[in-house]
């Protein structure tokens, strides 16, 4: 084995080190995306149901845009969508 095909073996091993580093921290962001999503779900279900027990008329829909928001932005994306669909209560 000569000496450029020596480096290239290295390259290839720090190459596949550093993919498999990357590809386990995209597992952990797609985990808890699917996470905050589905907890968001429930959230949102509850929160309607608790809004139309006190007779407030206002629900979040549970649809893609909605899971993706909560998803993405967790708790805080859950009051974000309430407080759009109350803002628009005004």
């Amino acid at each position: 084995m000569d000496k450029n095909m020596g480096m290239f073996v290295i390259l290839g091993i720090c190459l596949v080190v550093l993919l498999m580093g990357i590809m386990r921290r995209k597992a952990e962001f797609l985990l808890n995306f699917l996470v905050r999503g589905f907890l968001g779900i429930i959230g949102i279900y509850l929160c309607n149901m608790a809004l139309e027990e006190l007779g407030i008329a206002c629900a979040v829909g549970i649809n893609p845009f909605s899971v993706l928001t909560v998803g993405t932005l967790g708790t805080g994306g859950l009051g974000l969508l309430y407080g759009i669909v109350f803002y628009n209560m005004l």
